[in-house]
């Protein structure tokens, strides 16, 4: 969520004030003041010194009259917008009606206020973007230098259930003869994998991938433990399999859980023996490898329903590691979003990739189902469709398109039933290009109703 430029003053956040009326700013400088000592006011009192002030200060609030002379509706806004896509624009007007607001959402205002302004709701309004500002804006701003202190090893982030995963790391790397790493599909599972095998003694040695789900049960056994020529049809030479491969490295297997029933006790006797026997050979030898298995199933739930065994089981998870889900460790977005967008901006040659409020907003707030894996592809396919660097919603990949903010993902201070339920309305509203019959259709509510909801003060 765009959370606006630190004041050059310590501590402080730009807020910009654009009115006109010089006691109307004065007035809404009156109803900061209790912010004060974490605000820097800057003041605009028509259109060419407001973007003068926007491009020198780039204020991370913008509080903007709707009318302005010399400038025609939202005009402003949009030339505002334009400047620095990042601020959090609020409308102020005298005179409310449910299309302008419907317009000024749709262009990219974060909220729309009415006069006389209420002091109360302003300073809600500016306190709920401060406390965003201060534990967030550090982690959208952190430069390239300072960002690489929140990466461990190829993996970024600094919320504590990662630094617990770097610290847990850490410490089994140098020890571990076999370990479990669970998590859901794209939390990084093999990324900690491998970052267990570059911390540990075999570091210059081959880490070598098994995707279990991939090796038919006929197949297992040779291509975990090699074949001679001649053991089965079509054996026509001698041949490694992956755990001598491995051979003073990291065997990686990944999705354990898929490895059918009647191959698991032959992967349990290597495990416990750390000899391979391959098929057509009487000669058994031993063979120096680490085994890291991942899975994202319930391996559990598995040996209670006898598809997956016990003593294997606990030969795996005697080290076991948990990989949270991206929702779980939503600090540590803005982290990522700043690598991947490096990352494919310097690889589509646009360096200077950036987000819009709205943008920023919905990447925190989404759910990610997919985890990293996925917001990694959302920003890969972003970074490709944007003309002109700057990425917004509609550049974000189909399936993300409309997709509804996860329930436990609102901000932290819980809002009043009736203040969620017209900015709800607005949303869809503005979606719907401000037609009321259409979207009092989708609300199942009539339209006196829906007019009656927007006509509260928010």
């Amino acid at each position: 969520m765009n959370l606006g430029k630190v004041s050059e003053s310590p501590g402080r956040f730009d807020i910009l004030l654009v009115d006109d009326d010089p006691a109307s700013r004065e007035l809404a400088r009156d109803i900061l003041q209790p912010f004060s000592e974490c605000l820097e006011f800057h003041e605009a009192g028509g259109p060419d010194e407001a973007e003068e002030r926007m491009r020198r200060v780039r204020p991370g609030f913008v509080l903007l009259d709707l009318v302005i002379p010399g400038v025609e509706g939202f005009e402003l806004l949009d030339k505002l917008s334009r400047i620095d896509p990042y601020a959090e624009i609020v409308l102020l007007t005298g005179h409310y009606s449910m299309e302008s607001a419907v317009e000024a959402i749709q262009r990219g205002a974060s909220d729309y206020l009415t006069k006389p302004i209420a002091p109360n709701r302003l300073r809600e309004r500016v306190q709920k973007w401060l406390k965003l500002a201060s534990a967030q804006d550090h982690a959208l701003d952190t430069d390239s230098e300072e960002a690489s202190t929140f990466e461990f090893e190829g993996m970024i982030g600094r919320s504590p259930l990662i630094l617990d995963l770097y610290s847990r790391i850490s410490r089994i790397a140098p020890h571990y003869s076999n370990a479990l790493v669970v998590g859901d599909t794209g939390t990084g599972k093999e990324i900690v994998a491998r970052t267990i095998h570059r911390l540990g003694a075999g570091a210059d040695r081959p880490f070598v991938v098994c995707n279990c789900a991939a090796v038919t049960e006929t197949l297992f056994e040779s291509s975990l433990f090699g074949h001679m020529r001649g053991a089965f049809t079509g054996a026509v030479s001698n041949h490694k399999g992956m755990i001598e491969a491995a051979a003073g490295g990291t065997l990686f297997l990944d999705e354990i859980g898929e490895v059918p029933i009647g191959s698991q006790a032959k992967l349990l006797r290597f495990l416990q023996s750390r000899e391979i026997q391959p098929l057509g050979s009487s000669i058994s030898r031993k063979v120096d490898v680490r085994v890291v298995a991942a899975t994202n199933r319930c391996l559990m739930d598995m040996v209670s329903e006898r598809t997956f065994r016990e003593d294997l089981y606990y030969r795996l998870a005697s080290v076991a590691l948990q990989v949270p889900r991206l929702n779980e460790r939503r600090e540590d977005i803005p982290l990522l979003t700043r690598h991947f967008l490096t990352m494919y901006g310097q690889k589509y040659g646009r360096p200077a990739l950036r987000l819009t409020r709205r943008t920023q907003a919905f990447l925190l707030r989404y759910s990610w189902p997919g985890n990293v894996r996925e917001l990694e592809s959302a920003l890969s396919y972003a970074a490709m469709m944007c003309d002109d660097g700057t990425i917004d919603l509609i550049h974000l990949p189909e399936s993300l398109q409309g997709a509804v903010p996860s329930a436990g993902s609102f901000e932290s201070e819980i809002q009043p039933l009736e203040v969620m339920e017209r900015r709800y309305v607005m949303e869809v509203l503005a979606r719907l290009n401000g037609n009321r019959a259409r979207a009092a259709d989708a609300l199942g509510i009539g339209r006196t109703t829906l007019y009656r909801i927007l006509k509260r003060e928010d």
